[in-house]
Parts: structure tokens; C-alpha cells; sequence
């Protein structure tokens, strides 16, 4: 690493400004459409003229590994941008595209409108928080920047309540128009954001800027990236299996009624808002991300544990309940998001914290023919070897995220303006 070139120190910005305001509701935007078609899967498809079961499932699952790859190829493009152009026009240009694609999405009319739609809204998701989260962390002072990232995550994180409330109450095609709506009305508040001064330096320098591969050509670099994305693969494995599939879950438990992956989604995320805003806090306090992680990591393991085991014969209200409660232990969103921005120069800075959250979200594309394919080894898919898969693959991916937290540098006070060699 090399120190930036030395001039006038970057503009610092106070806690409630206006660029951790408009990456917070940017983010809000992004988690109410991200978790939206989750909830009007049915019956927009079902509008659709798809009303089979076995179709709806299957043609979910379609649109859903869709909206991922546009995800994934975002992540990619969007991070390279960021570090290339800036961090602003990421900021403003995925909020853009995922606003238009979603007012779109309320017009559709054939299923493959609705796939290419879904993809294009995946490119433009892929974005936001990333870049919200290297400007908050490049324009706030080191002792503050874990606070901003927490308001981020908190605020935004409580998107997808808004989103079930409006899918249930207004219609999908409605649903889609008000995030949209959403999304163009916050780019009113652009006015006021400024770019990161530490990305104004960098551009001074001659280094190299939004190199992707050069995460690659470096060893020491390459493992740094590498456990900083698999930090976040046990929340995707709560939201993306656990919840995800909450009836068969319920099913498997022999709860005495029926579950839905609606009201598993919106209490998870309910407790989401609370785990981002304690795990940021506990950040700051403990002066230590890694603490702060390992704590959660350890009370995430004890949840899965609870979910998996101990709510044989319970009720509705007692799953939901712990749904609650495991989103609170998988609060950690931000903070994750933050570590890996700290870990890396300012060169590469949005490249990481682009790739990293969507990498991690993408993890569900593997770790469900996983878990599929562990509960096959074990006999069928179904009942206790659906619990035994998870917490197989559950424990995996926590102990792998426990050994990555601790084994990475400690970031909570770092001066980030420097950029890689």
C-alpha cells in the first residue's frame, strides 16, 4: 500500500448529512424492491395465467436466479464505476435504473417481460450499497464512519416491512409503481451530496483505479477479498434458506399451523433493523469490528440452533417469534459491508464493497443445491433431513465466517485514505 498523494485533507461530513441520509433511503428503496417479488411471487405469476403449482415454483425460482445474475454482473460493473467515475454517480445511477425498472415491472404482460425486467432491476440493485457505503465511510471521520454505516443499515434494512405492508394491501402491480416512484423521488435529494474527497485524491494519483482482476493478481490481497465475502454468506443462508422456505420448515417441525415465508420475511427483517443498529453500536463501543462480529456470529449459531431444534410441535406465533429474533442475529448486514470497505485502499474501495454484499447474496444459488443435496445424502429431501441438511450447512458457514472474521485486520479507526499498490 502506498499512501495517496498529499494534499488539502479530505471534507468531512457531519453524522445527519445529507449523503448519509440519501444512502440510507437509497438503500431503503433497494431492500423494498430486492424483497418484493419475494412477496408478490404468487400472485403476480399468477396473473400472469401461470397458476400451477409446480409452474409458480419453478418459474419463480427463474425469475428469482435472474434478478441474482443481474445482481452478480452489477456488482461487478457497478464497483468498477464506482472506483473509476465515482462513488456519486454509482450512487445516483443504480438508484435510476432499479426505480425504471420497477415502475416497468408494474406493466407487465408476458412472463418474459417480467424475466428480463427482473434482471435489469438486479443490474441496477446491485449498486446502491456499495457505494452508499464507501461515500458514508470516505466522507465521515474514522471515529464516526461506524455510526453512519449503522443508520444505512438500520434505515434501510426496514424497507422490506414497507414492501410486505404495500404488496398485501395494494396489489403487485401497485407494489411496483410506488418503489419506483420511490426511487425517482429520492433523487430529488441529490442536492447537497458531494463526492468522497479521498476518491478526488485518488484520481491525482497514477495508480491504477477499479481494477477487478487486480484482486486477483495478489495473494495476500486475493485471501483479504475472499474472507471478506464469506463473512456474509451465513445471513444468506438464514434469509435465503431458512426463511425462504419457512412452510416446509414449519412443515418439517410439525408446528401445529401453518407458516408463511411472507410473515417469516417480514418479522427476519424486522429484527434486521435492530441487529444492524446494535451490531454498529456494539462496533463502536467495543472499538473493535471484529469483536463485534464474532459476538454475532456466535449468537446467529445459537439461533439456527433454536430454529432447527427446539420448536418441534410449537406455534405459528412461536416461529415467528424466533424468525424475529434469528434476524436480529444475522444484524450484521453493514457492519460486514463496512469491514470489507476498510480493508482495502481507495483505489479498489468501491470495487469491494460493490462485489462483496452481492457475491454473498449470491451465495444462495450454491448453498441451496447444497443443502438439497446434503438432505438427499441423507435420505429425502424432506422432514428431519431437511433440519439435519441446515444445520450441516448452517454450521459450515458460520464456522467458516468465524475463522474469516478473526483471522482479518482489525479496521475500526483506520485511515482510509491511502490507495493499493
Amino acid at each position: 500500500m502506498q499512501p495517496t498523494a498529499p494534499t488539502s485533507p479530505p471534507k468531512t461530513a457531519r453524522l445527519f448529512s445529507a449523503i448519509v441520509v440519501v444512502a440510507a433511503l437509497g438503500y431503503f428503496v433497494d431492500i423494498y424492491d430486492l424483497i418484493l417479488f419475494s412477496i408478490v411471487r404468487v400472485q403476480s405469476l399468477n396473473t400472469l395465467g401461470i397458476t400451477a403449482k409446480d409452474a409458480v415454483t419453478s418459474q419463480g425460482l427463474y425469475l428469482i436466479n435472474m434478478q441474482m445474475g443481474g445482481m452478480l454482473l452489477g456488482g461487478i460493473l457497478w464497483g468498477i464505476l464506482g472506483d473509476k467515475r465515482g462513488r456519486l454517480s454509482v450512487l445516483f445511477g443504480s438508484i435510476l435504473i432499479y426505480s425504471l425498472a420497477n415502475i416497468a415491472n408494474g406493466f407487465v404482460q408476458t412472463l418474459d417481460q417480467y424475466v428480463w425486467l427482473r434482471l435489469i432491476a438486479g443490474i441496477g440493485l446491485a449498486g446502491e450499497l456499495g457505494a452508499g457505503i464507501t461515500l458514508v465511510s470516505e466522507t465521515l471521520s474514522k471515529e464516526k464512519r461506524g455510526y453512519g454505516t449503522m443508520i444505512v443499515a438500520t434505515v434501510g434494512v426496514s424497507g422490506a416491512m414497507l414492501a410486505y405492508w404495500v404488496g398485501e394491501r395494494f396489489g403487485w402491480r401497485n407494489a411496483y409503481f410506488v418503489g419506483g416512484g420511490l426511487g425517482l423521488a429520492l433523487l430529488a435529494l441529490r442536492v447537497g451530496v458531494y463526492e468522497s474527497g479521498m476518491f478526488e485524491q485518488a484520481k491525482k494519483t497514477q495508480v491504477e483505479r477499479g481494477n477487478f482482476f487486480a484482486l486477483f493478481t495478489n495473494g495476500p490481497r486475493l485471501v483479504r477479498y475472499l474472507k471478506c465475502l464469506l463473512i456474509g454468506v451465513p445471513l444468506w443462508f438464514v434469509v435465503g434458506i431458512l426463511i425462504t422456505l419457512a412452510p416446509e420448515f414449519g412443515e418439517a417441525l410439525g408446528l401445529t399451523g401453518p407458516v408463511t415465508a411472507g410473515l417469516g420475511v417480514f418479522w427476519s427483517y424486522f429484527g434486521l433493523v435492530f441487529g444492524d443498529f446494535i451490531s454498529g453500536s456494539l462496533s463502536q463501543l467495543l472499538r473493535s469490528r471484529t469483536r463485534a462480529l464474532q459476538l454475532f456470529l456466535a449468537f446467529c449459531a445459537i439461533m439456527v440452533a433454536v430454529y432447527l431444534f427446539a420448536l418441534r410441535g410449537a406455534s405459528p406465533t412461536a416461529f415467528y417469534t424466533v424468525c424475529f429474533i434469528l434476524g436480529v442475529s444475522v444484524g450484521f448486514w453493514a457492519l460486514f459491508v463496512t469491514v470489507a470497505a476498510e480493508q482495502f485502499g481507495t483505489n479498489l474501495r468501491a470495487t469491494v464493497a460493490t462485489t462483496a454484499p452481492n457475491f454473498a447474496r449470491g451465495s444462495v444459488v450454491a448453498l441451496v443445491p447444497i443443502f438439497n443435496g446434503v438432505a438427499v445424502a441423507l435420505g429425502t429431501p424432506d422432514g428431519p433431513n431437511r433440519i439435519a441438511s441446515g444445520a450441516v450447512v448452517g454450521g459450515i458457514s458460520l464456522l467458516i465466517a468465524f475463522w474469516a472474521v478473526s483471522t482479518l485486520p482489525e479496521t475500526f479507526g483506520k485511515d482510509l485514505d491511502y490507495v493499493e499498490e
